[in-house]
């Protein structure tokens, strides 16, 4: 049974930066997965932020594209989000996720002065 594990969140000030991590369990064929970020607002509905696929191809919404830097360590399992620029509408729990059917439990990001 996959499980993916997200840490790195915080209460951060605007303009400030966050780097989140996804580790996936072991025996998951990581390397050749594609693996995304989600994010949830409070009385928002979950969306999706940004994604890395297995050839290291990655995709981000507009909203944080030139200030979130996705990345992946194979050798790690692990995925990273790195958020810099960092406003309060990025407010939100944030999830990692493979084929939108296994999840993490989420990791909080508070952007507030």
């Amino acid at each position: 049974q996959l499980q993916l594990v997200e840490s790195g969140g915080g209460l951060v000030q605007p303009g400030g930066s966050l780097r989140l991590s996804c580790v996936a369990s072991a025996g998951f064929r990581f390397a050749d997965s594609a693996i995304g970020w989600f994010r949830q607002a409070p009385g928002k509905a979950r969306e999706g932020i940004s994604c890395i696929k297995k050839d290291g191809t990655t995709d981000y919404i507009d909203p944080v594209k030139g200030r979130f830097t996705i990345s992946r360590d194979n050798a790690k399992h692990t995925v990273y989000l790195q958020m810099n620029n960092l406003k309060p509408e990025d407010t939100a729990v944030y999830y990692c996720t493979y084929a939108h059917n296994y999840w993490g439990q989420g990791t909080q990001v508070t952007v507030s002065s």
